[in-house]
Order: structure tokens, then C-alpha cells, then sequence
């Protein structure tokens, strides 16, 4: 650990200090609260758990959708010393028995002190035995009656002290908890700053990401938070009904810096294309990640961005995970995407990324995802050996450094199968290039047919465009068959009325992509597909529905 790392709670001080603020975007409000103003408000909130018995390090769990008051109950927490427990709230609404039961698990899992809970969901979340006390957040927020800022007692700093403990977003295993000391989080806070070049007098974050995710609580809340740059904040929710709004807010508040997954940036370019008036000039990190990057999908948005004032460089292709508190590798701002092209018959049975042409009819384009994040360094290994591989071999990621998670929370099995020999495995296939990252894909969801690695990815690219497919809402994966062997399974959600000349069709392509026609293509209804609560695609949960005649054909 640096002794040069400033602890959390004097850089809250600090950015508070510095004039700007944060822009909460509701549906018919849209204010500007200073980081002044939030942190005097977090102080208020702080004392007011200081009060109901909250000591340094105990845990609090916080229940809500994105707005100003949990914003604030995320800086209160660390200023009382508490470690921050945000909650998932459900991308598509199912069961909420089951939404209660999931909540209720993570609680007690993160062993919460107190839960702060948003009071349009108390209705939904009624107490039982073992729960912990909860408040409703209004209730700590100041008013009458409430405790001045200088109620609040200012605790030690202690770099040690668990900052965030973040629950992973589980499909069919129990979500592990990610431990983010002030020290990782602070490490990687730093390294965000120095590798994105941020200055916090210029730079406007706009973000609709959700705050129970490590992209949208650390990269993207928190990075203003504790720099003083400002921020521009909305809701998932928000962001889903229309993906046009995004590209608004960047346009009305100049934003300069932005994040999403891959297939966030497919809705924005096809909103871009209906827009007009808009001013998307001042930005200069257009963030892909958290997901497979699609390098046609990236090309698109520039593409229609350009006539809006988008500059060409400005895309930003990432990598990170929650086990590094978000940033692993970043390339140089306003380099724009740079892509490795590779034979893929030879990437699928050799494991080596040969150069080829653009125009080979083997060709498969991975985008360059930079040099690791100041603090952290990468290899790629042989996965059962462990031997480090040369540069355009392909093996398992592993990362080591200063953000990197100590230990899952109370869960030693799973953090000894998450280290060997000190470095982190990220269950990654990857490879570098002249010191930079490559993914190709899941070691868990490469399908195995005849000796060749079939990537998921390929084959969902493929379907996703499809007339009559959703985009972005195709899984591809592996079932065993005949003797033994995997086969191709292909589920997509569709609104199609000719739903079997559509299925004909997708095992056409599948064949024509793959070189292996698909055992089963899937049709489902629209908005079925299983995701996590980030909104990731859930490949294991939904190969689980397909073995149990479990989904909802079209």
C-alpha cells in the first residue's frame, strides 16, 4: 500500500471545496446540488447513523433508485466510517417475492448494521426476524428537527477500512461479495484520474449507469465525488425508456467524459440517427465496456455521431471489473478504437492470434483495450498450468497491483479459487500485443466443437442484426449431445409474426458463421430474456431454462 494515497474522506472534503457539482435528472426535475452542499447534507446523514449506533466499519445497506438522497447516504456512509452495501434494484420487474427474497439475502450476507431504505420500496420490503433496523432515507435527510453538520463526528481515517462491499451480480450460484478496502478503492481512484487525464475545472461525467454497479458507482459517481469534476445524473430507468435522453444530456450539459455497455451505445446510435440540434463536441471519453465490445457496433455511433459534433477518437474502448474496484485498462484518451484482426479458424483451434487481412473471409476484429491502469499489471497464462504466455497467445487474463480485491467477503472457497501465486484470474481468454489487452472471450461460455474454440460473441453478432431479432437480446451457448459433444444452442427474442421462416433463417446464419449448424434456435418473447440486474445478458441462467423447458417460446 502507498503511503501517498489521500484517504477517502479528505478527498470528499477537498472536492467539496471546489466549486462544482452534481446535476440530478429526474423525470420532471432537473437540480443542481453543489458538492458543497451534498457534503454538508452527507454530514447530516452521517450524524444521524452516528446517532442510531453506527460505529466505523459496520456495514450499511442501502435500498433505492438513483437519486440525490442516495447519493448523499453513499458519501454519509463513508464519512461515519461505514462500509456502503448498495442493493440491486431488478432491470425487469418478475416475481417480487423473489426481488424481496434476493434482497434479503444479500443483507444478511453483508452482515448490514442498518438498512436505508428509498420509501417508495418500504412497502415492498417488510422486516422479519434477523433483519437488521432499517430508516427511511427522508428521515435522514435535513430538516427540521434533524441534526446540524456539525453533529456529525468526524472518525479517523484508516486506509484499511472496507469502503464498499459490492455483491456480484449472480445467475445460478449465490453472488459473491467484492471487498474494496479504502486503500484499492482509493488506488484505482487515482490511477482513473491520472490514465483518463481528468481535470476537475473542465471535465462534465454524465452518467445514467446504476449505482449498485461498479462502472456507475466507482468510474462514474464516485470519480467526480472525490476529484470536485462535475456530474450529470440519471436513472437506468430513465436511460431504457429513452436512449435519445443520454445523448441530450451530454449535448445540454457539455458533457466531456461518459460510460456504458456495448449495447447501450447500439440504442444511442439508432436515437442519433432521429435527432437533431445536438452538440456532442466537448466529449472526449466515450467509455465501451462491461460487456463483449462489438467493433461494427463502436464504428456505428461514430459514425452517427459525427454529424452532431462527435469527434472520431473520442470512442474509448476499456476493461475493468469489480475485483479491481472498475479500471484494469485504459488506452490513451482520444485515440479512438484501434482493432487487432486475426485469423478466427486459427484463434478457435490454436489458440494464437495470427494476423490477417480485413478482407479475409476468416477475419475477426478485437479491439486493442490498452495498457493496464497505473498501479496494476496483466498476464496471460496457460490455464492449467499457469505458465505465462508469450505475446499473441491466447490464455487466461490475470491481473495483480494496488486495486485489486483482497478477498471475497466471508467466502474463502471462492477467494482461493480466485488467486494463484498472488495474481488475480479473471476467467478471461485474452492475449496482448505490444503491452495491450485483448479479450476474446469467457473461458466458461466457449462452446467446444471438434477441437475449436467457438466464441459466443461471434455468433450473437451474427443473429443480433437479424430483421425481426431484438438486438442485443441474442445468447449463444453449449449443450452436450451426441457422444458427448457440445452443439450449438441459439436463444433470441423476437416480435416476429412468421416466427418459423425466422427460425430457418437464424439456423442459416449460425451455420454460415460457425461452420456448425445450431441444434436448437429458440424464439422467445420479447423482454424474457434472463439479465442480471446491471443488465447483463445471463448466458448460465438461460442455457438453465433451456434444460429445463423453461423458456417462453414466441
Amino acid at each position: 500500500m502507498s503511503v501517498t494515497l489521500t484517504p477517502l474522506v479528505a478527498r470528499l472534503e477537498r472536492a467539496a471545496d471546489r466549486g462544482r457539482g452534481a446535476t440530478f435528472i429526474g423525470k420532471d426535475e432537473r437540480t443542481l446540488v453543489p458538492w458543497s452542499q451534498l457534503h454538508d447534507d452527507a454530514r447530516v446523514i452521517a450524524a444521524g447513523m452516528q446517532a442510531r449506533g453506527i460505529q466505523p466499519g459496520d456495514h450499511v445497506a442501502i435500498l433505492g433508485p438513483t437519486s440525490r438522497p442516495l447519493v448523499t447516504a453513499i458519501q454519509a456512509c463513508w464519512l461515519a466510517g461505514a462500509c456502503a452495501v448498495v442493493l440491486p434494484l431488478p432491470m425487469r420487474m418478475g416475481s417480487i417475492e423473489e426481488f424481496v427474497e434476493q434482497t434479503r439475502t444479500r443483507i444478511r450476507n453483508a452482515d448490514a448494521a442498518l438498512l436505508l431504505l428509498d420509501p417508495d420500496l418500504a412497502p415492498f420490503y417488510e422486516a422479519v426476524e434477523g433483519d437488521p433496523p432499517s430508516v427511511l432515507l427522508p428521515d435522514l435527510m435535513p430538516g427540521k428537527g434533524r441534526p446540524s453538520p456539525d453533529a456529525h463526528q468526524r472518525v479517523p481515517d484508516d486506509l484499511d477500512r472496507l469502503a464498499i462491499l459490492q455483491f456480484t451480480s449472480g445467475s445460478t450460484s449465490e453472488p459473491k461479495g467484492v471487498m474494496l478496502p479504502q486503500h484499492v478503492l482509493c488506488s484505482n481512484l487515482d490511477a482513473i484520474e491520472k490514465a483518463t487525464e481528468l481535470d476537475y475545472e473542465v471535465d462534465v461525467l454524465v452518467s445514467w449507469l446504476p449505482l449498485y454497479h461498479d462502472m456507475g458507482l466507482v468510474g462514474c459517481m464516485t470519480t467526480p465525488m472525490t476529484t470536485g469534476a462535475g456530474l450529470v445524473l440519471a436513472s437506468p430507468q430513465d436511460f431504457l425508456a429513452h436512449p435519445g435522453a443520454w445523448m441530450e444530456w451530454i449535448s445540454t450539459y457539455k458533457g466531456t467524459a461518459t460510460a456504458g455497455p456495448n449495447f447501450s451505445w447500439v440504442l444511442a446510435t439508432r436515437a442519433l440517427k432521429r435527432m437533431s440540434g445536438l452538440d456532442l463536441s466537448p466529449m472526449r471519453i466515450a467509455l465501451n465496456g462491461a460487456e463483449p465490445i462489438d467493433p461494427d457496433a463502436v464504428e456505428a455511433f461514430v459514425a452517427a455521431g459525427k454529424p452532431h459534433g462527435f469527434r472520431p477518437g473520442a470512442e474509448f474502448c476499456a476493461f475493468g471489473m469489480a475485483e479491481v474496484a472498475i479500471a484494469g485498462t485504459f488506452p490513451p484518451p482520444m485515440r479512438g478504437m484501434v482493432c487487432d484482426i486475426v485469423d478466427r479458424r486459427v484463434l478457435e483451434t490454436e489458440k494464437v492470434a495470427k494476423p490477417v487481412d480485413r478482407d479475409d473471409e476468416n477475419a475477426r476484429r478485437l479491439p486493442l483495450l490498452g495498457t493496464p491502469v497505473p498501479g496494476l499489471e496483466i498476464r496471460v497464462c496457460d490455464q492449467q498450468t499457469g505458465i505465462s504466455l508469450g505475446e499473441r497467445e491466447v490464455g487466461e487474463l490475470e491481473i495483480r497491483g494496488t486495486s485489486v480485491t483482497p478477498v471475497y467477503y466471508q467466502r474463502p472457497d471462492a477467494t482461493a479459487e480466485l488467486f494463484r501465486d498472488g495474481w488475480l484470474r479473471t476467467g478471461d481468454l485474452a492475449y496482448t500485443l505490444d503491452g495491450e489487452l485483448v479479450l476474446c472471450g469467457r473461458i466458461k461460455d466457449v462452446i467446444i466443437i471438434g477441437g475449436r474454440n467457438l466464441f459466443p460473441e461471434d455468433i450473437e453478432r451474427a443473429v443480433g442484426p437479424m430483421e425481426g431479432i431484438r438486438a442485443g437480446n441474442v445468447i449463444a451457448f453449449g449443450v452436450d449431445g451426441y457422444k458427448g459433444k457440445e452443439s450449438v444452442v441459439v436463444v433470441a427474442e423476437t416480435r416476429a409474426e412468421d416466427v418459423e421462416a425466422l427460425r430457418k433463417a437464424v439456423h442459416q446464419r449460425v451455420l454460415e458463421v460457425a461452420g456448425v449448424p445450431p441444434r436448437d434456435v429458440m424464439l422467445v418473447v420479447a423482454g424474457t430474456m434472463p439479465k442480471t440486474s446491471s443488465g447483463k445478458l445471463q448466458r448460465s441462467l438461460c442455457k438453465q431454462r433451456y434444460l429445463e423447458d423453461a423458456l417462453q417460446l414466441a
